[in-house]
C-alpha cells in the first residue's frame, strides 16, 4: 500500500473592489420631521425604493450607536433596507449595524417629494456606494439590450444611451446616464439622465409607464395624460419641466 497521498491543489482567494450604484439618503433634523417628509414622498410612489440597495448618509445629524440603529429599523419599517451606513466616526460603529462605507462618488443631488413639493421633481439621488473599482478598458457609450426587460429586473447604465429592442415590464427598471430608448411597451420605470445630463430624452414605442425622470425631474403615472396611453412618445425637460408627448 503506497504511503503517498494526492497533493490537493489549493486555489487563492481572490479579492476585487467593485463599484456599484445605490440610492443614498441623508436623513436631517429632528428626525420625526424627516421621517414624517420621507413619509410623504412615499405616499406619491411607495415602491420607489423596492430592490434597491440604499445607503444611509448620516453626515448631517449625529446620532448615537443606539439611535442609528432605531433609524435603520423605522426604515425598514417603511421598506427601505440599508446595505450600509457613511458619514460617521468609526467608533460609533456597533455589531448588527449595516457596514461603514467609504470612497462613494455622488451623482447630482435629488430630493423625494413631500406633500407640499412641485409633482414633477426629484426622486431619490444614485450616488457610488462602494470604492471605485479597478481601471478597465473604456466602456461604450451606449447599451443595447435585445431581449425584454422583465418585471424586477433593474438595467443601470450611467455612461450613456440604454436602447431596449423589447418592452420594459411593470416592476422592471431603466437607468441610463444619457437617453433611453424603448422599442417596445414602456410599462416600468425609465430615469434618463441619471448623473445630471438634462438634455437626455426617453422615446418609446407605447407608453405605459410607472415613472418617468430626467436629470432631478419625474412624473408617476398618474400624471402622465391618459390621452398618450398606448401611443407612441417621447419626454425631454423645458424650462425645469419635465414634458410628455406623442410621437406622430
Amino acid at each position: 500500500m503506497s504511503s503517498s497521498s494526492p497533493v490537493r491543489q489549493r486555489h487563492s482567494l481572490m479579492f476585487r473592489p467593485r463599484s456599484f450604484m445605490a440610492f443614498a439618503i441623508t436623513p436631517r433634523p429632528p428626525i420625526v420631521e424627516w421621517l414624517a417628509d420621507l413619509d410623504s414622498g412615499l405616499a406619491r410612489s411607495d415602491a420607489f425604493f423596492a430592490g434597491h440597495p440604499v445607503a444611509l448618509d448620516l453626515s448631517a445629524v449625529n446620532l448615537s450607536a443606539n439611535a442609528i440603529d432605531q433609524l435603520i429599523a423605522s426604515l425598514e419599517e417603511r421598506q427601505i433596507r440599508i446595505i450600509g451606513i457613511e458619514g460617521i466616526d468609526p467608533a460609533k460603529w456597533q455589531p448588527g449595524l449595516p457596514p461603514v462605507l467609504r470612497g462613494g462618488r455622488s451623482a447630482r443631488a435629488l430630493e423625494l417629494p413631500g406633500a407640499e413639493a412641485p409633482t414633477n421633481h426629484a426622486p431619490p439621488a444614485l450616488r457610488r456606494a462602494t470604492a471605485p473599482a479597478v481601471p478597465s478598458k473604456q466602456e461604450p457609450a451606449s447599451l443595447m439590450i435585445e431581449e425584454p426587460v422583465r418585471s424586477g429586473q433593474s438595467v443601470i447604465f450611467t455612461e450613456g444611451d440604454v436602447t431596449v429592442l423589447g418592452s420594459v415590464g411593470s416592476g422592471a427598471e431603466i437607468v441610463a446616464g444619457g437617453s433611453i430608448h424603448v422599442y417596445g411597451t414602456l410599462r416600468g420605470r425609465a430615469l434618463a439622465g441619471a448623473t445630471g445630463n438634462a438634455r437626455a430624452r426617453i422615446f418609446c414605442h407605447r407608453i405605459e409607464a410607472e415613472l418617468l425622470a430626467i436629470d432631478s425631474y419625474y412624473r408617476t403615472a398618474d400624471e402622465i395624460d391618459e390621452r398618450l396611453r398606448r401611443r407612441p412618445a417621447q419626454a425631454w425637460l423645458e424650462g425645469g419641466t419635465l414634458q410628455v408627448s406623442a410621437m406622430n
